[in-house]
């Protein structure tokens, strides 16, 4: 991982999950220094939330999608 990391509110769903593979991958790996696997745990804890953050954004714009046409597409299904 970069010295330079990017702010994890400016990263979309794929760098922050692919971020935290990494971040799993290397706290599993061990071999850091106490204050370095604490850092990566807390990255790793803010790359989940973001991730999360996408997904539920993901999960409310579905929604809103099927909650539109919702009806419509049951009674077409029933005519059929």
């Amino acid at each position: 991982m970069s010295d330079e990391q990017t702010p994890v509110s400016e990263l979309g769903y794929e760098q922050a999950r692919d971020e935290l593979v990494e971040v799993v991958r290397l706290l599993e790996t061990g071999g850091q220094d106490l204050d370095s696997s604490l850092a990566l745990w807390e990255r790793g804890e803010e790359l989940a939330a973001r991730c999360t953050e996408h997904l539920d954004g993901a999960r409310r714009r579905i929604d809103a999608v099927l909650g539109e046409g919702g009806d419509a597409g049951e009674g077409s299904a029933a005519r059929a």
